[in-house]
């Protein structure tokens, strides 16, 4: 499928956008050495003899031997983004994009060589504010000594690391592929070569405890993370957990967990500014702070997905998920897959599933400038939210309390269509 002309987006609909909002823009990497047995995400383990595994009992992985990865097309897949890009142009032509995220599956994966050739190949075709923030995923276990200084060499400003536990029986339960040395090792490099990283944890995982996660908090928090982003685990349907559940903790202690992991970061200095992520002031994340305020995102890769704003709609496409079939209809300039309005009756609710989750909440005046909506369109619920305990109206700003906080789900659903 291709993007529509953008003399059609142009066309009167049935919103009146003033502005437009930031641009970000998402680029997907979706191989990764061996698909995680929670993870719901459009990533593929790399085929080959890369990974040798073994499956113990009734469901937990346990990787006996990592070796570098089978070559991967990477010379074509960029290609294909460089492509897919071109393509795309017409639909933010002139726009400025402020933040850059590398996602997938593993980045880290691909070499340093070829981010330098894809982020230089980006620069050449859209405008990039001076400083911006270029998030680069990686895991540990997937790189080598100097690996991410050649990736700050490239261009990235900020790397992801995914962590999740620093406890080697926890990472095996979750089917890593790194043990915990890797894991220090990994946040260790980061720090030396980046001015501002952010760490992955995960909690509720099988078999682990109060005091276990304390000792992760620990060795997370000794290392110094100018962000952490911390993640309850939870069973998605089609992933190798849904069908071999493991036995988790309770939900009343995964609650108290959370208290613990509140507690202790801000204990160390790390304020939690949105509902999974906690930061050190001046590194909270530019990337992720726009998908929370409603910005624009433009998403290149095997099924990435774009929100993008013109004058009187606004507009979701998602790019083909099988990575060779995206690889040769971005080639062709034939990325898409879906390409639609976001339907009026919706907007509500998917401006406040994002904008909630932030502590700070969001002015109202933001609920127009970014949905093209009067705030009638948003009254019963701000009402019913507040009746319940779950918002707090302060002038012309709205905020979570701390009961729609712990809640957010509860407070989010107030705002669909027909609620």
């Amino acid at each position: 499928m291709r993007s529509r002309d953008l003399t059609q987006l142009m066309r009167p609909g049935l919103l009146q956008l003033q502005a437009l909002p930031p641009l970000a823009l998402y680029l997907h990497l979706p191989w990764c050495i061996r698909k995680c047995p929670y993870c719901d995400f459009n990533s593929h383990a790399v085929r080959g003899d890369d990974a040798v595994v073994r499956w113990a009992g009734a469901g937990a992985p346990a990787v006996t031997q990592v070796a570098a990865p089978a070559e991967l097309p990477e010379r074509r897949y960029i290609a294909a983004l460089v492509a897919d890009l071109e393509a795309a142009l017409p639909l933010v032509w002139g726009r400025t994009v402020h933040s850059i995220f590398i996602g997938g599956g593993t980045p880290s994966l691909f070499s340093p060589q070829a981010i330098d050739e894809l982020l230089g190949a980006v620069r050449a075709r859209l405008r990039v504010e001076a400083d911006c923030e270029v998030t680069l995923e990686a895991n540990p276990g997937t790189f080598e000594k100097d690996r991410f200084r050649a990736y700050r060499a490239a261009g990235v400003t900020r790397l992801s690391v995914g962590v999740q536990s620093f406890d080697d029986a926890l990472l095996r339960a979750v089917g890593r592929v790194h043990d915990a040395a890797q894991a220090r090792a990994a946040v260790a490099e980061a720090g030396e070569a980046f001015d501002t990283f952010n760490l992955d944890l995960m909690y509720a995982l099988p078999g682990q405890t109060p005091e276990r996660l304390a000792q992760d908090l620990a060795t997370a928090l000794a290392l110094a993370p100018p962000h952490l982003s911390v993640y309850h685990l939870t069973i998605e349907p089609n992933t190798w957990f849904a069908k071999h559940p493991p036995a988790l903790p309770e939900d009343d202690d995964a609650y108290a967990m959370l208290d613990q992991i509140t507690a202790a970061t801000a204990a160390a200095g790390l304020q939690r500014y949105e509902v999974s992520a906690y930061a050190r002031p001046g590194h909270r994340c530019v990337h992720n702070l726009n998908y929370w305020q409603f910005g624009d995102y433009l998403g290149l890769g095997a099924g990435a997905h774009s929100k993008l704003t013109f004058a009187h709609r606004i507009v979701r496409q998602v790019r083909l998920r099988e990575p060779g079939l995206y690889m040769e209809q971005a080639l062709a300039g034939a990325a898409l897959a879906q390409d639609e309005d976001v339907r009026r009756a919706d907007l509500p609710f998917e401006f406040m599933l994002n904008v909630l989750r932030l502590r700070e909440g969001f002015a109202l005046a933001d609920f127009t400038e970014r949905t093209g909506l009067p705030l009638s369109a948003i009254a019963a619920g701000l009402a019913e939210g507040e009746r319940r305990g779950l918002l707090l109206r302060e002038g012309a700003h709205v905020r979570p309390t701390d009961k729609g906080f712990d809640f957010l789900s509860d407070l989010q659903e107030i705002f669909l269509a027909g609620a």
